[in-house]
């Protein structure tokens, strides 16, 4: 009964790992909707 813990402590940082190498070699592809937006003149002193 005491290894119960040490494995599910294993297992939880197997599982912890794993997910840091699957976001660490994702290749997210960066958004490609145009964004467009109008500043007032107001916004930028002369």
């Amino acid at each position: 009964m005491k290894k119960t813990p040490v494995v599910l402590l294993v297992l939880v940082a197997a599982l912890v790992a794993g997910g840091v190498g699957v976001l660490a070699t994702w290749d997210i592809p960066a958004p490609v909707a145009q964004v467009e937006k109008v500043l007032p003149d107001e916004r930028f002193p002369r």
